[in-house]
């Protein structure tokens, strides 16, 4: 079956990291009000020179404050609870049955109270009786109907609760599931999987002082069980260029007392290398599967780069650490740059204030397409340039390894259908037709639906697509909750050097030139797909794109609006949308920038058209994701608007280690419009 994402994961870590930032905000404003508090008694008891001299003593405290809290990272963020999959479960904590009202039976009329009044002959006393009566009778039948209609709401009160609970209950048991399976997959190593959970342990940490970052680009080998990773540095401006201020009388001001530029340098990088331990210790303290054996960090800051100005990832450190020594350390005790470098065998610039750069190890990019070596000193092939007869061979070998009955069919009449293949596995099991494509481009959608077709052809359990290449977010679209597996390159890779097997994809992971012979087609200068919005509602709404690495957008020109309706190198841009959309995007994914790795759609409320609405109306909302000749492949669910919120993430397409790129849902809100949005990505609004 085809891997499942694990967007939900970073969902789930992004709510608990909102609800961390909520504790947050709180805990800010009640010492924003106290220090309010402090400077009106500080006024109304002190004259104006002791109110500063007092007030300059406070900000000294608060700046010593500050930096025993940066020589105290490490120390501190391991006493913070390790990440697990559990912290993700919910509780079907569903509300008890309230009937209000229809809790107390309707009071039946008391005889009693029905005698009869007067009447001092026989004839008018019968009358009397006979008018209590029949008082009596149509109480009692006005109250047994109103009980009836009273058990009638109550029964029909109870089943919609016990619907709405078990739904609560069922949708909590879904979520339950899906983080359980997620679990099992980090436990199997699967390496989409891996890399969300991970991540989703660095992110959600509460470990990371307010204003550190939090952007990682990762990847999994699951061959070497390493997980190689780049994980953002805080800046230089973390260690406070003030030491002490004094309030100088004779002018009547504050005299900041600078830090010597030598300690703040050493400082800085004792920050450095305790944030790389700190990633390091959150890492294996998280791997309550024992999916890691080591890890390889490469830690950067986002800065312009001091040679050529342009804003990029320039690193400060880097480390491989196996997870034998790595947890033998007693890090509450350990000078960490002594630890880094020494213990570990870390590199961490000298002079990280002027951002000398160290040279990173293994990234994450070259997880997958690297050659691994397995033994006897051969040469790995070429997967691209192996005869296409000899490619099939290996595929099948693959599947055999794995424990299948496999063979290559003849070159004609095969249906479509390079490999035959049988799992004995009981239950799961069954007959697979595989189909091979040597293919340097992305691998169009067509050929997806063409194998599902030779599927329901051949009376298969499973169709399995193998390609030297990758998947669109098409081919992803339509083969969800179909019986078919998409093998791209890097993870073809991984599967041959897991089960003894041998090939590369090009020098050293880059795809080799192509020969004029080469069997391997290219990809279309065509090859785009157009991302149509849909939506209910009469609001008037922009529709945007940002091309980001990370949460970050490259730059100010890969954020595609109504003022930047393209990017430089025409990637992405603006199109007129055509019906039933209101907007659309085009997009060719093989042609982003190789440093790009997230796509992220985004909604906002038009100020001009509707300077007083909200996306309360934005409901039904969907991306249709289009082939160029605007055919639909699939629609794409996004959630749905909420008042009083002006901005939305729909979602976003996030480049995975394999190659791929698959589309993860959004959701987060914001009520400060696209302005509040964009800064969240990066973008200085002015």
């Amino acid at each position: 079956m085809s891997r499942r994402s694990a967007g939900f994961v970073a969902t789930w870590a992004e709510a608990q990291r909102q609800y961390q930032r909520r504790i947050e905000a709180e805990q800010r404003r009640r010492r924003e009000e106290a220090r309010l508090a402090r400077d009106h008694q500080r006024r109304a008891a002190q004259g104006h020179r002791e109110y500063r001299q007092a007030e300059a003593g406070r900000r000294t405290e608060e700046l010593d404050a500050r930096v025993a809290a940066l020589r105290g990272l490490l120390a501190e963020g391991c006493r913070a609870p390790a990440f697990g999959a559990a912290s993700l479960m919910r509780v079907e904590d569903v509300p008890p049955f309230d009937p209000g009202r229809l809790a107390w039976p309707v009071n039946m009329p008391d005889p009693s109270r029905y005698q009869a009044q007067g009447g001092w002959t026989a004839g008018r006393r019968a009358q009397a009786e006979a008018e209590a009566r029949t008082r009596f009778e149509y109480d009692w039948h006005r109250a047994q109907a109103a009980e009836a209609q009273r058990q009638q709401e109550l029964a029909a009160l109870q089943r919609d609760h016990e619907r709405r609970a078990e739904a609560q209950r069922a949708e909590v048991r879904r979520h339950n599931d899906g983080i359980t399976e997620a679990a099992a997959g980090v436990g199997r190593g699967d390496p989409g999987l891996v890399v969300e959970y991970f991540s989703a342990a660095l992110y959600a940490s509460a470990a990371w002082p307010e204003g550190f970052p939090r952007q990682v680009a990762a990847a999994f080998d699951p061959a070497a069980r390493q997980l190689v990773l780049e994980w953002e540095l805080p800046g230089y401006e973390v260690v406070p260029e003030a030491k002490s201020v004094r309030y100088v009388p004779a002018q009547d001001q504050d005299k900041e007392t600078a830090r010597p530029v030598t300690q703040r340098r050493a400082l800085y990088r004792e920050v450095l290398a305790q944030s790389v331990l700190l990633v390091l210790h959150q890492l294996f303290a998280a791997d309550e599967y024992g999916t890691l054996d080591s890890v390889a960090l490469n830690g950067f800051v986002d800065a312009p780069d001091p040679a050529t100005g342009r804003q990029s990832h320039i690193f400060l450190a880097t480390v491989m650490a196996e997870r034998a020594a790595f947890t033998g350390l007693h890090l509450e005790q350990v000078d960490a740059t002594s630890c880094l470098t020494e213990a570990l065998r870390g590199q961490i610039t000298t002079r990280p204030d002027q951002l000398t750069p160290v040279r990173p190890s293994r990234r994450p990019q070259d997880v997958g397409n690297q050659a691994v070596p397995h033994g006897g000193g051969q040469e790995e092939p070429d997967l691209y340039d192996m005869d296409p007869i000899a490619f099939e061979a290996l595929v099948a070998d693959l599947f055999r390894a794995m424990g299948m009955q496999a063979v290559t069919t003849r070159r004609s009449n095969d249906g479509g259908v390079d490999v035959d293949a049988l799992d004995p596995t009981p239950v799961r099991g069954g007959k697979i037709v595989v189909q091979v494509k040597r293919y340097r481009g992305t691998v169009p959608p067509t050929a997806v639906r063409d194998l599902y077709g030779t599927v329901q052809d051949a009376g298969a359990n499973k169709g399995v697509l193998v390609t030297t290449s990758g998947f669109g977010p098409g081919s992803h679209t339509f083969a969800r909750g179909k019986p078919l597996e998409l093998i791209p390159g890097g993870e073809l890779v991984d599967l041959l050097h897991r089960h003894g097997l041998r090939g590369r994809l090009g020098e050293r992971g880059r795809p080799a030139s192509a020969g004029p012979a080469a069997p391997v087609p290219e990809t279309s200068s065509e090859d785009h797909n157009v991302l149509g919005m849909t939506w209910s509602g009469n609001v008037a709404l922009d529709v945007c794109a940002l091309v980001c690495r990370g949460n970050r957008v490259l730059d100010e020109d890969h954020f595609v609006f109504f003022n930047n309706p393209r990017t430089p190198d025409g990637s992405v841009r603006a199109v007129p949308a055509s019906g039933p959309d209101k907007a659309a995007i085009r997009v060719s994914f093989d042609g982003l920038p190789a440093d790009a790795d997230r796509f992220v759609l985004v909604a906002a409320v038009d100020p001009e058209v509707n300077p007083d609405a909200d996306l309360s109306g934005f409901t039904d909302a969907c991306v249709r994701l289009l082939d160029p000749s605007m055919t639909e492949l699939g629609r794409l669910e996004v959630s749905d608007g909420r008042p009083g919120e002006t901005a939305l993430v729909l979602g976003s397409f996030r480049h995975r280690p394999s190659g791929d790129w698959e589309f993860v849902l959004g959701g987060k809100g914001y009520r400060g419009g696209l302005e509040q949005l964009v800064q969240d990505y990066g973008i200085e609004v002015e």
